[in-house]
């Protein structure tokens, strides 16, 4: 399975945050930010609640699984 992740950009522009201001928020670098919004870093469980938390919506609403193909 894969984390698509392709909400978490949209969401944190309506949320009025830069990524550096998201960064800040939840305790990581502005490249775990991007690399998280591009789908080149799963965050961990943790990581994805402080980010779901700092922009006030569910891990759920950021972030899906998708079956890959084999």
């Amino acid at each position: 399975m894969e984390v698509q992740t392709s909400d978490l950009k949209q969401v944190r522009k309506a949320s009025g945050l830069t990524q550096a201001q998201l960064a800040q928020l939840t305790g990581v670098s502005r490249q775990t930010i991007i690399a998280t919004e591009r789908g080149d870093y799963a965050p961990s469980v943790y990581l994805a609640l402080r980010i779901a938390r700092a922009l006030n919506t569910t891990v759920e609403e950021i972030f899906s699984l998708k079956e890959e193909s084999q």
